[in-house]
């Protein structure tokens, strides 16, 4: 179990020492006092937001304290960092340093897969839409399932469903970029009109154009054969 240190948002004095305000306190029985009357003041401050470098501080640290502090909004204690020992400190920046090339060249792999992998998703996307809605211009399939399946975007293309293809999903997509591309959806918005009465406003609208996509368009004319100009024989 950790030891735990409290930041404190309130102007509070040791209980010993009368040292303060503290920035940092134990509370031991519900006293407060500062880190050196709690035998701490020897241990460095390592905010968080490294992992590494948090995960290898403590491991070489003999002593350790969670730093936690009091989100009011939340109503909850947050963790802010970790108090460890200098040396220890000292050991792990160095122990990053070190592996530093060789995590940037790990991040790099991992982008180019995850672009090789949403260049590959995107292209299936596209050719489901074009699947579901023949009549779909093939450049605005391209644009609907790029917007729809940008990765951390949230949107229904990233979805479980939208993952998987699933024809609800893919249709949910192409539904929304009509309704914001292809009608005045978004100023009714601008204009203070609900969202679920404009929705209903230009149903009809969206659906004339779904179901004309669903159509595949005709088939090109055959050219018609070649004429020869050069006569009959004699």
């Amino acid at each position: 179990m950790s030891l735990v240190v409290f930041e404190s948002l309130k102007q509070i004095n040791c209980a010993d020492c009368r040292q303060g305000p503290l920035r940092h306190l134990v509370r031991e029985a519900g006293v407060p006092r500062c880190l050196d009357c709690a035998d701490l003041g020897h241990l460095v401050y390592l905010p968080r937001g490294d992992a590494a470098l948090t995960r290898r501080a403590r491991e070489a640290s003999s002593l350790s304290a969670v730093v936690l502090r009091f989100n009011k909004r939340r109503r909850r204690y947050e963790r802010q960092g970790l108090l460890v020992e200098d040396p220890a400190l000292t050991r792990a920046e160095r122990a990053c340093l070190a592996d530093a090339e060789a995590r940037a060249r790990r991040r790099e792999r991992d982008r180019l897969r995850r672009t090789v992998e949403d260049t590959r998703f995107t292209a299936a996307f596209a050719a489901e839409i074009v699947r579901l809605f023949p009549g779909c211009p093939a450049e605005r399939a391209v644009a609907m399932a790029g917007h729809a399946s940008l990765r951390g975007s949230g949107r229904v293309g990233r979805t479980a469903a939208g993952r998987a293809l699933t024809e609800q999903a893919v249709s949910v997509a192409v539904r929304a970029a009509v309704r914001h591309t292809d009608t005045e959806y978004d100023a009714l918005l601008m204009a203070g009109v609900p969202r679920f009465a404009a929705r209903a406003r230009l149903a009809a609208r969206i659906d004339a154009v779904l179901d004309g996509w669903r159509t595949p368009p005709p088939s090109p004319a055959s050219p018609p054969p070649p004429v020869d100009a050069s006569g009959p024989e004699p």
